[in-house]
This record gives structure tokens, sequence and C-alpha cells, in this order.
């Protein structure tokens, strides 16, 4: 299985660092569906997994 690049997104930097930007927008929108976004969100361990909910709003898996 491919390794997720999902720690060094562009995209996700640009969420970062404008989160009510277009492309912010847009990032935050296409975690919805996007395949690597959750596998790599379960590759994570449960205190990680966690901030990570927090920090986007994710929604549980």
């Amino acid at each position: 299985m491919a390794r997720s690049n999902c720690e060094n997104c562009a995209m996700r930097a640009k969420y970062d660092r404008a989160p009510k930007s277009l492309m912010g927008r847009f990032w935050k929108w296409h975690t919805r569906f996007c395949p690597g976004w959750k596998s790599y969100l379960v590759s994570q361990p449960p205190e990680r997994r966690e901030e990570l909910f927090r920090r986007y709003g994710a929604r549980k898996l």
C-alpha cells in the first residue's frame, strides 16, 4: 500500500495558513471523501488521530 503524503500536502498547508481561502475550503471539502486522507487518519496513533479530529473538525471514522 502506498504511503499517504497528507503530512506534507500543499493544500493542507494552505488550509493551515488561511482556512477561509478558496484552496483552504477546497481542501476541507475534499477530505470528506478522500481515501488518502481517511487512510492517513487510520494510520495515526489514537492520540494523534484525536488531535487531527480536533484541529480539522474531521468526522470520526
